[in-house]
This record gives C-alpha cells, sequence and structure tokens, in this order.
C-alpha cells in the first residue's frame, strides 16, 4: 500500500484531477500508486490539467496492468507526430508482485480498481487507485447519514471547545 511505502518522506504532490464521486459510490479498501507510461505531448497537456478521470477504470491484460478511458485532451500545439488520441489504453507502472496480487482479488472477491486521482510527484506523474466494491443504493444512503452524524458531532464538539 502507498501509505507504508512513503512513511517519513515529505509529499510533494501537485494533483491534477480527483474523482470524488467513488468514495461515494464504492467502499474503497486500500490505495496503491502507479507510474504512467505517456506521450511528450500527454504530459504538456497534463500540466495543464487537461485530464478526467471519470468513466476510467483499471485492468490486467497478459501481466500488464492498463488504464482505460482517462481522458487527456490534445496539446494545443502538437501537430501531425506529437499528437495523440484522448482516450487510449495507458500502460500503468507497478512491481509484478502488486500487478498480480491486485489481479488475484478483483477475480475472486469482485472488486474494482479505479483512480482516484492523478498528479506530479518529484516531476513525475504519479496516479493512486483505490481498490474498491461497489456499493448499493441503501448502503449509500447509510453512508451519507454516518458522515452527516460524524459532521454533526463534529461540529457540537467544536462549539462546545470554543465555549470552555
Amino acid at each position: 500500500m502507498s501509505g507504508a511505502r512513503n512513511a517519513g518522506l515529505t509529499d510533494q504532490r501537485k494533483i491534477l484531477a480527483n474523482n470524488k464521486k467513488i468514495r461515494h459510490d464504492y467502499d474503497v479498501l486500500g490505495t496503491y500508486e502507479a507510474g504512467i507510461q505517456l506521450f511528450g505531448a500527454e504530459v504538456k497537456s497534463l500540466r495543464d490539467a487537461k485530464v478526467q478521470l471519470k468513466d476510467s477504470y483499471c485492468r490486467v491484460e497478459k501481466g500488464e496492468m492498463l488504464l482505460m478511458g482517462m481522458h487527456i485532451s490534445p496539446y494545443v500545439y502538437a501537430i501531425g507526430f506529437g499528437s495523440f488520441m484522448p482516450e487510449r489504453t495507458r500502460k500503468l507502472l507497478m512491481h509484478r508482485r502488486e500487478i498480480d496480487l491486485l489481479d488475484d482479488r478483483m477475480a475472486q472477491e469482485h472488486l474494482s480498481l479505479l483512480p482516484l486521482s492523478i498528479y506530479f510527484r518529484d516531476g513525475r506523474v504519479k496516479i493512486e487507485l483505490a481498490l474498491a466494491k461497489g456499493r448499493k443504493r441503501h448502503d449509500k444512503r447509510a453512508a451519507i447519514s454516518d458522515r452527516d452524524a460524524k459532521r454533526d458531532i463534529a461540529r457540537e464538539m467544536s462549539a462546545r471547545m470554543k465555549h470552555h
């Protein structure tokens, strides 16, 4: 998991895009970080934050982790050789053990691997992936009511702290 690997390091992230809907529609069981294989013009578009994660997902094919459906808008100044297809399949860079572990868990437990965010860290493009289980409609309502209850409790506690 990404948290254990980065313990003690200063985390300088420049977030380019988030997929907030995932935490609403899914129960996130774990997060992982991966590099992503890109063309030069794609990196330039990412620097301008011209990226959408909505409807994107990951899958394993022939031992490689692939990211499907992520939209990177074409770079304005890239014509001909530098141009690319906005929603092409992109290879994610992960250790073989991690790929095999995720592939096994997704198959056995019927889980999805979805991108939570894409960001620059130390000059490299990284993507945060969530191993997630889909929620039913009633689960979503329960999660919303739990979140609202926690927010009300926190608000009440902070109000009491101010009065003392």
